[in-house]
Formats: C-alpha cells, structure tokens, sequence
C-alpha cells in the first residue's frame, strides 16, 4: 500500500479531526438537556446520572482500549470507536426510559470515546511523529480537535431548531460514521521503532509507573479537570436558562469555550516543549479556579458569561496534551496509550462526580451553587498536587 500521502501533517489533522469530532459531540450534549428531559418526563438527575455514568465508563475502559491499541494499532481501536459512538447515539435518540439512557449514553457512548478521543490519538501521534516534532503534533491536533469542537456547537443546535432533538441525534450518528475512513490514517507500521527505549513488557511498564509517585499526583489533579469540564458542559446551559438567559446565550457561550480551546490547546502543547509541563498544567488550575470564582461572584451578564467562556476555553483542553506528554517524558511512549488511559481514570471519575453531582444538587437544593464552589476547591488543590511531581526521565530511558 502506498503511504506516500502519510505526511506527519495529514497525520495529524486526521487524529484531530476524529477527536474533534467525538469531544465535540460530546461537548454539545447539555444542549440535549431540556428538551430530552421535558418530553420523557425525566429528571436532570436522570439525564445527568446519563452523562455521569459515559463518563465513568469512558475513563475506566481507556486503559483497555490503550492497551489493544498499543498491542494491535491504534487504526483499528479508532475504527471501531467510531462506529461504537454512532450506534449509541441512534439508541440514545429512541430511549424512552431512564434504564435505556443510562445503557445508551452512559455504556455505550461511552466506551465510543474511551477510543476515540485524545489518550488513543495522543497515543499514536507520540510514536508516528519525531520526538522533537511531538508538542507540535500535539498542540496542532488539538487545535484541529477544538476547531470541530467549535463547529459542533452551532451544528447540533441547529439540527434541534430544525429538525427536533431526535433527529438533531440521529444526524450526530452520522456525523461518526463519516470519520471512519479517517481512521487509517493513524496505521502504525508493525516495526516502528521506539527510540531510547529498552525491552519492557507490560507489566513492567504498569509496575513501573504504579510505583512512581507523581503517577498518582496527575491522576489526583486530573481529576479536577475531569470535575470542570463535565460540570460546565453538562449543566451550563440548563443554569444560564435558570438565570433567565436563552438559548442563543448558551450557544454562544459554548461556542466560544470551543472556539478559544483551539488556541489554548495549541498553544500549550507548543509552551510544553519550552517550559516544564507540571507547572504548566499547575498554573492552568489556578487559572480556572480564579475564572469561576469571578465568574460566580460577579453579577451574571452577557459580558462576565462571554468573558467567563473565552477564559475557559483557553484552559479547556490544554491539560491533555501537558498531562499526555508529561507521561511520555517521564515513562517513554511504547505503553503511552496504556499508561494515558490510567491517568485518565482519574479525569473521568472527576467528570463522573461533576455531571452527576450537577443534577443531584440541583434537584435537592434549586441551585448549582455548591457545585460551583467544589469546582473552585478542586481547581486549587490540583494545582498544588502538580507542583511536587518528579518530571526527570526515569533511568531506564536515559540509557542507550
């Protein structure tokens, strides 16, 4: 087969493009919100109970994703990530009980992404491109991711206006069945070779960084970013309309965190080849939990909602590539996928407590003020959980 159109840009675009795409559906998900719940005669807990569960499912399946990927290619996980996202979708559309949701969006729309989203395409482009090239492997596909982010939000809202949430859904399916081809793009050749790195099996692998103590620090602090991210994407439009805003506000608000999470994203996995990761991502938490306080404390406009958005969606997503290459400077990049994964557990059982917490307090208390507050707190104790790491390559790298 001809890989002469393989170029590390095509690459690139092509893993953006698909973790774009499965993030982006994802991140439009609150816009469903409202109008599923008022015509099934569900909760917000029962819909967020959905979205808490996908992202549970989604963390706890990517370090068995990473390890198929990282043992059999990461084309193939892609390909059948894909098609995992878009048959949940169509179920989801057709649930008329809270059961059928859960299994819908939370199991198996779930397991879509733990396959289709950055620890799989980080994973690959870390071995496909040049060492010195990955920052901007990873900064570039996670502009692209954030460009169909952004392109996303004013996509499904128009496809709920036009058409109704169902079809708005069924649409969305689509829309993941059309990246599938884009998935041989990330084909890893059988023999690429790991420069700098000795035999290591596994198990070694999962031995070694188990037993490393900032391991756990990044899984601790990503799990504020996990608590954030699904929080706000989750429940921000429903509490915006609590406030009496519209629904254009939400969209607009949402497509602003997509569109400014392009540069944000870009730019930190470029700043990351420049500066050490772990203070990067450190000053990233901080900087979240100064833009809600003020966002919370300030009386609620347009202007402090708009401003609110751009500030975090220049954090959004630029914990992932730090976080992805601060374990493949650590640990190497033969398990990266693997080891990513387990990371990411941590993420996703912040984003798991974030989107169900959000329904749960709501229902009990009529506001999303105690949340808020957590998200703050968390923001904070991540930050000083990154300081600490022990980032120096581990001996075993070092050794030729």
């Amino acid at each position: 087969m001809n890989r002469s159109w393989k170029t590390p840009l095509a690459i690139v675009v092509c893993g953006g493009i698909i973790m774009g795409l499965s993030l982006g559906v994802r991140h439009v998900q609150g816009l469903f919100l409202l109008p599923m719940t008022i015509d099934r005669g569900w909760t917000r807990e029962d819909f967020a109970l959905a979205l808490a569960l996908q992202n549970l499912v989604w963390g706890l399946l990517m370090p068995f994703t990473g390890m198929i990927a990282d043992k059999f290619g990461t084309a193939k996980v892609l390909l059948g990530g894909c098609l995992c996202y878009a048959l949940g979708l169509y179920l989801m559309a057709y649930s008329t009980s809270s059961l059928e949701l859960l299994l819908t969006s939370g199991v198996i729309i779930g397991a879509g992404l733990s396959a289709t989203s950055f620890g799989t395409v980080y994973g690959a482009l870390s071995r496909l491109v040049a060492p010195e090239r990955r920052g901007w492997a990873l900064g570039l596909a996670g502009a692209v991711g954030g460009l169909g982010q952004f392109a996303m939000v004013p996509a499904a809202q128009i496809f709920i206006s036009g058409f109704g949430w169902l079809i708005a859904l069924v649409i969305l399916a689509g829309v993941m069945l059309a990246a599938v081809p884009l998935s041989g793009a990330l084909a890893e050749p059988a023999n690429l070779p790991r420069a700098g790195q000795q035999d290591q099996s596994l198990r070694e692998a999962l031995g070694e960084a188990f037993s490393h103590k900032g391991f756990w620090l990044l899984n601790l602090g990503f799990l504020a970013c996990g608590f954030q991210l699904a929080f706000i994407a989750g429940h921000l439009p429903a509490y915006l309309m609590d406030k009496g805003m519209n629904g254009r506000n939400a969209v607009i608000a949402l497509s602003l965190i997509a569109l400014a999470n392009i540069a944000g994203t870009y730019y930190s996995g470029i700043l990351g080849t420049k500066y050490r990761r772990k203070h990067l991502l450190a000053y990233n938490y901080l900087a979240r939990s100064v833009a809600i306080a003020a966002f919370v404390m300030l009386p609620l406009s347009e202007w402090t909602l708009y401003g609110f958005s751009i500030a975090m969606g220049l954090l959004w997503l630029g914990t992932a590539p730090l976080t992805n290459g601060l374990v493949s400077q650590v640990f190497g990049v033969k398990y990266l996928t693997t080891l990513f994964g387990f990371v990411f557990v941590g993420h996703q059982v912040g984003g798991f407590m974030g989107a169900w917490l959000g329904g749960v307090v709501f229902d009990v208390t009529g506001s999303y003020d105690l949340v808020w507050l957590g998200a703050i707190g968390l923001g904070l104790i991540a930050a000083a959980l990154h300081w600490p790491i022990d980032d120096r390559q581990l001996a075993r790298l070092q050794t030729t």
